[in-house]
């Protein structure tokens, strides 16, 4: 028996996907929203945390690096993402958080229940309807460190907010600004916002 937890803000379409994976017979799934997902962790000690990255919002950034790390640790489950090809951002941030499986949320059903069973024997499971968002992620300019900062003021956070967000100095902040600004070749830092939004990179 393979036990999932399924990770999701929007409580009617996490308890409609739970329902649907729970008639699989090797499958025993509990689902949980992003705020409540380290609790559950700990009580219900999944194989495998299928988790929808576009609803976890900011916050739930450190905590996919959290559930990345216990992934890749040992003893903890073994992280899987739905995701969209269109956000190269969020598939990057997956991959440096030790997700071991992405499954598309554009493609079939069936293909969830397969990336479940692969990513709990250990296996890496990639949804070839992501190939181009992988390609895109490959190819962007701006380090990890500069996606979060874009991030946070994406988010709308001031400098000083992001400096303590991210445990930086404000000069430091300002200086990956301005190389975010220059890389992607915006005018100032609300153009920058703009064109990474249009590019799927935050």
């Amino acid at each position: 028996m393979i036990r999932v937890l399924l990770v999701h803000d929007a409580s009617l379409v996490r308890s409609v996907l739970a329902d649907w994976l729970r008639q699989e017979d090797d499958l025993r799934v509990y689902d949980t929203s992003w705020r409540a997902a380290p609790g559950r962790v700990a009580s219900v000690r999944p194989d495998v945390c299928a988790v929808d990255l576009a609803c976890s919002g900011t916050p739930g950034v450190p905590l996919l690096g959290e559930l990345g790390r216990c992934a890749t640790g040992g003893g903890g489950p073994r992280l899987l993402v739905l995701a969209d090809a269109h956000r190269p951002g969020l598939l990057r941030k997956a991959r440096e958080a030790g997700a071991l499986g992405y499954v598309g949320k554009e493609g079939a059903p069936e293909c969830l229940v397969e990336g479940i069973r692969r990513v709990a024997e250990g296996e890496r499971f990639v949804d070839a309807s992501l190939g181009s968002g992988f390609l895109e992620a490959a190819e962007m300019p701006l380090t990890r460190r500069e996606l979060s900062v874009l991030s946070l003021a994406a988010g709308g956070a001031s400098v000083a907010e992001i400096a303590g967000s991210l445990h930086l100095s404000h000069g430091t902040v300002r200086n990956y600004m301005a190389a975010i600004t220059r890389k992607t070749g915006a005018r100032n830092r609300v153009d920058a916002i703009r064109i990474s939004q249009g590019r799927g990179w935050v």
